[in-house]
This record gives C-alpha cells, sequence and structure tokens, in this order.
C-alpha cells in the first residue's frame, strides 16, 4: 500500500514516560536527527529532579519537547500537536496541554489497572470516550519490541527497555527523519555490549517497519529543511555552548582556562563538557563543595589564568564572601550562575530568572560587579565570551545568568569563523610602575578603564600584598583611613560604571509603536514569537532585549522615555522592573509568573495585545 505523504511546515512534538523510560536520550536523538536534516528547532526538555522517581506516578514523568519547522522558529512551542505517552501517568500529566485534534501515540501495554490506579484512572481512558478530542493511536510498543528481539540472546527486561528506540523509529518514519546518525549513535554507545547494541539498532528499524506496514498510521509527514543563512552549523545546548564559549576566551586571551566547581543543578553539564577538551589546556576541579570551587578559581586567576567557576542559585549564596574578596583584589573571575527555582533548593530541574537582585546585591559592602545573560542556548558562547573580555579588560568578577531553559534547552548554531572570534588577550604587569622606577603600585589604575595591573606570582621585583582588607588607594597597603576607604569605593563602582557595552538595540518596524516589550535572559524567544503574532494580526509593537544588566546600556534611559508604555515579562516577581523603575522613573507594566516553566509566546502575545488595546 502506497501511503499518503503531507506536507508541514511545522510540528511540535512532545515525547513523554518514567524517568526510566529513556524519553530524553528518545529527544535528544529525534532532535539529532532533525539537526542533521535542516529544520530549525528548538527543544524544551523537563525532567523530575529526583533520580529515580517512583515508577508509573505522576512525579516520575519525564518529557522532552521538540519544535521543528521549515521556518525560523523562536521557542519549543506552545503545545504539542503529538504526544508519545508510554505509560498512563504520562498521558495524564500532559494530557492538558494537547491542543484538540492533536494526535496521541500512547503504549497501550503500560495501560494495566496497576498503573492506571496509581495516577487515578478507574477506567481505561485509550478504551472510553474520554479521549475522543483527540486522534489517538493506541499501539503496544513494549510487546511490540520485546517480540522484535526474541531471537536476541538478552533479558526480557533488557529487551523492553529497548521501547523508547522502537518509538523513535515509529516517529522516525512518520516524519522523515535521517536513520544513519541514530544507528551509528547506538553502536558506539553500547560498543561494549554487543548484543545489547544489535538489540536497540533491531528495536530502531523494528519502529520504522512498524509505520511503514501498519495500517494504524496511514499518512506520514514531511516538513522541508529551513533556509537557513550559508555556514556551518551544528545543534547545540547552553551549557554547550557556554562551555564552547569559555574554551574560546581562553584561546583568544591566551591564558589557561581553569574551572572550580561543584556540581549542581542545572549547571553540571559545563562541568561534564569541559572536563573533555584538556588538549586546550583546560584545567577542572571538581570541588569539595561551592566555597572551595570559587576559592580555587579566584586562585587560578591570582596565579594568570582565566579563573571560572560554575554553580546555580544556592551555590551563588555559598560564593558570596569570595565574589567579594574578588571584587576588593580586583582580580578577574567569571561566575556562572545557571538559574534554577528556589529558594533554598526549591524546584531543582525548573527554570526561573529570580536571581538578578542576588547578583547584583547579594554581598556584603559595596561590592558591585558586572552582570551579563544570554538570550537564547546558542547566545551562551556569545555571552561567556563577553563576560570573559569584561572580567579581564577591568579586572573584575563578572556574573553570568543563565538558566535552566537556556541550559538544557537546543537549537541550531552556526558555528563562527574563528578569525572573527575577538582579541581579548591580556598585557600582565611585567616592570614597576612607581615614579621612582623601583616601586610596584598594585593598585595604580589605567586611566581609561580604571582597572589595575595584574602580576603573575614570582614576576620579580613586582612582590606585593593582597587580601581582603581595604587597600590604601595606588600603594594596596592595609588602609583604615575613612576618606581613603570612601576613595576606593567610589573608585570601584566608577570603574563598573564605565564598562563598555553596546547600545540597546530597537526592533520597531515601522517606527510607530507607542508600546515597547523590554526582555533580558531566556524569556527572548517567547517574547520576540508573541510579537511575531501581534505584528501579524495588524498590531505595532517594538522589541529590546537586555544582555548587559550592569552597567546598562547607555541610551536605556532614552528608549525607556520613548514610548508611551513600556511592558516587561519576567520569571520572577518583578525584580529588573525594580531596578528600572528606581533608576529611571518609568511606569513599567510588570507581567510576571513563576511556575518554573517558559512563558508560552499565545499568552505573552494576549498580554500585549491588551496592553496595546489600553492605549
Amino acid at each position: 500500500m502506497t501511503k499518503q505523504v503531507q506536507q508541514l511546515d511545522r510540528v511540535i512534538i512532545r515525547f513523554a514516560g518514567d524517568s526510566g523510560d529513556g524519553m530524553q536520550l528518545t529527544g535528544d536523538r529525534f532532535t539529532a536527527e532533525t539537526a542533521e536534516f535542516g529544520n530549525d528547532l528548538s527543544t524544551l526538555p523537563n525532567f523530575p529532579a529526583e533520580i529515580r522517581a517512583p515508577a508509573g506516578t505522576l512525579p516520575g514523568v519525564s518529557s522532552f519537547q521538540l519544535h521543528f519547522a521549515d521556518h525560523d522558529i523562536l521557542t519549543p512551542g506552545d503545545a504539542p500537536n503529538v504526544l508519545v505517552a508510554m505509560n498512563p501517568a504520562a498521558l495524564k500529566a500532559n494530557l492538558a496541554d494537547l491542543p484538540r485534534g492533536a494526535d496521541i501515540i500512547a503504549n497501550s501495554d503500560e495501560f494495566t489497572k496497576r498503573n492506571l490506579a496509581k495516577v487515578g484512572y478507574e477506567v481505561n481512558p485509550l478504551e472510553d470516550e474520554s479521549l475522543s478530542e483527540w486522534r489517538v493511536h493506541s499501539v503496544p510498543l513494549t510487546s511490540l519490541t520485546v517480540k522484535a528481539l526474541e531471537e536476541f540472546d538478552i533479558s526480557k527486561k533488557d529487551a523492553e527497555r529497548a521501547k523508547n528506540m522502537f518509538a523513535l523509529g515509529l516517529l522516525s518514519w512518520l516524519y522523515h527523519r535521517p536513520v544513519e546518525a541514530t544507528i551509528k549513535f547506538i553502536q558506539a554507545k553500547f560498543a561494549k555490549k554487543p548484543d545489547i547494541a544489535k538489540s536497540n539498532v533491531a528495536a530502531f528499524n523494528a519502529g520504522w517497519n512498524y509505520g511503514e506496514t501498519t495500517e494504524a498510521f496511514s499518512v506520514s509527514y514531511e516538513i522541508k529543511p529551513a533556509k537557513l543563512a550559508p555556514g556551518l552549523y551544528r545543534n547545540i545546548s547552553g551549557n554547550q555552548a557556554l562551555a564552547y564559549g569559555l574554551i574560546a576566551a581562553s584561546v583568544q586571551s591566551g591564558l589557561p582556562l581553569f574551572l572550580g566547581s561543584y556540581p549542581i543543578t542545572p549547571a553540571s553539564d559545563i562541568l561534564h563538557e569541559l572536563s573533555k577538551h584538556k588538549r586546550f589546556g583546560i584545567r577542572t576541579f571538581q570541588a569539595e563543595d561551592e566555597i572551595a570551587g570559587v576559592g580555587a578559581a579566584l586562585g587560578a586567576a591570582f596565579g594568570g589564568a582565566l579563573g571560572v567557576t560554575t554553580t546555580s542559585g544556592p551555590g551563588v549564596a555559598l560564593k558570596a564572601e569570595t565574589v567579594g574578596l574578588a571584587v576588593t583584589t580586583e582580580l578577574p573571575l567569571i561566575v556562572v550562575d545557571v538559574q534554577r527555582a528556589g529558594p533554598s533548593t526549591g524546584m531543582p530541574t525548573k527554570t526561573e530568572q529570580t536571581d538578578l537582585l542576588m547578583a547584583l546585591y547579594g554581598r556584603n559592602g559595596e561590592s558591585p560587579i558586572p552582570v551579563v545573560a544570554p538570550a537564547t542556548p546558542s547566545d551562551c558562547f556569545d555571552i561567556a565570551l563577553e563576560a570573559a573580555r569584561i572580567a579581564l579588560k577591568y579586572r573584575t568578577p563578572v556574573m553570568l545568568l543563565s538558566d535552566g531553559y537556556l541550559a538544557n534547552g537546543s537549537e541550531p548554531w552556526k558555528l563562527p569563523e574563528a578569525a572573527e572570534l575577538p582579541d581579548i588577550s591580556v598585557d600582565f604587569a611585567t616592570t614597576p610602575n612607581g615614579e621612582d622606577g623601583t616601586t610596584f603600585l598594585p593598585f595604580k589604575r589605567d586611566t581609561e578603564t580604571l582597572a589595575r595591573p595584574w602580576a603573575v606570582p614570582g614576576t620579580a621585583g613586582l612582590e606585593h600584598r593582597i587580601g581582603g582588607i581595604e587597600k590604601a588607594d595606588g600603594t594596596g597597603n592595609i588602609s583604615y583611613d575613612p576618606n581613603n576607604h570612601d576613595l576606593m569605593v567610589r573608585l570601584r563602582q566608577a570603574k563598573i560604571d564605565g564598562i563598555e557595552v553596546p547600545d540597546l538595540e530597537v526592533d520597531d518596524p515601522s517606527g510607530n509603536a507607542k508600546v515597547l516589550v523590554l526582555g533580558w535572559g531566556s524569556t527572548y524567544g517567547p517574547i520576540a514569537a508573541a510579537i511575531r503574532r501581534v505584528r501579524r494580526s495588524g498590531g505595532q509593537v517594538a522589541q529590546a532585549h537586555l544582555r548587559h544588566l550592569n552597567p546598562f546600556p547607555k541610551n536605556i534611559g532614552e528608549v525607556l522615555k520613548s514610548y508611551d508604555k513600556v511592558l516587561l515579562p519576567e520569571i520572577n516577581l518583578g525584580q529588573l522592573a525594580l531596578l528600572l523603575r528606581a533608576r529611571f522613573l518609568v511606569d513599567i507594566i510588570s507581567y510576571n509568573r513563576v511556575r518554573g516553566l517558559p512563558f508560552k509566546a499565545e499568552e505573552l502575545a494576549g498580554v500585549i495585545q491588551d496592553v496595546i488595546d489600553s492605549e
């Protein structure tokens, strides 16, 4: 039977199952196939904080959403067109997100009385009329997988584990995805277990063949490659991009990179990734705790390295005193905060933007530091280079605010040309700088940047005292003089205020918009997607996005006052809005949700339209 092929411009798929069902791996592989095919894409992994939540329960559901298209897209999508539900818990946890008419591919083998009872189903929803508003495909994924693997000398348990590969094969057939790379991936992943490798490849092929031969799927779908700018692309997550950006910063500065870190969700993958690249001179140190991690990184900076520490909100709280030490010693240090839901332990695998005020003010004393934030997963590469530029040029710790949505999400990234990367090389102090020609003044400042000289320990003639006690201007000697302290506080603040950052760019195609939507960090994609919707319906609205949060771009006050209304969506209770109201006396309209999830474009489009209509 020749099956119909239907052309689509985009589709959103969500794989959902128990945390042991391999949904993240399945989603990653489908994403890799999609990236290889050339679609634009955006992903949203969503998984429990528990290492192994109770099987078959709602708290144990893990999901992976992928939005791919034949055109430029900005978000993982508001609602899935297809839900692959590996058990009743996956169905129940995700059904509310499914629009009417969406496809449900359910593993019917797992809809047993026991599993149904775990999540409160009295009747099997696959067998009554409760799912009549959706297109339900009841597929016995587990038993089909076991049947396909009968010839292999593996246990039934191992055969059942391969059901995610069967599902991946079926979806790969359904959406015309390449298969060669996935087969090679499986073979490499299980290279030390040949039987497991062969059985997983067989399960994948069986899923493909099932789609090709069954009458349950009479239509397959084709989404053509997107028309992207010419260049070499790869799929990349925010944490990977940030790690690569730090490596590039090491190369472009000519400094060895030292990472002092303690594992913490969702920042740990940066440590994992950097540990793979020792050939670039990267040194990674997994410390015994957060304080040791930042202390080692600051020690490396004192020794002339590019010092970096990575963490999330709870770790930033623990590192605060050492970051303050970096402020007063005026040494370059990059502090990466991959924000997650708080307070305290909070929801470790969920995203928020709630650490902005802590990044700016979460230290004792007057201890200003620059703060930067990436807008997209691939932008994490560029913002890492920017953080290094600022830290090295101005001799200061820099806080880089990523978040869980950016860290785990992925998108196509056009590889930059190495020759186009910025030169951030450093000139160390090598000779005395005092007027007598023999004295070294460790706090004699550059007249342009106010940065102090950076002397590598052991350089003859440049011995100097350093520590947390206040220093005398110029000499760096211990000083309790009130006027000197006032001077040093003002100098450190002036150094941060004088950092050169690009002007804030505004996207206002007509020039007639009266409403500006401002964002920072990971809200970029949902805001931009929402603005597209509003503009398509005839609304006039401008957009601007902040990547530098301290200091602000010099033109930000002018931009804010150029519009009648400024809307600022944040995944917090209005932290940036608070700062802008105080600084620029502009009545910011704050829109806030703190659900551990990114904004939906449809939601923001409605809010934007309401603001426009209230003009």
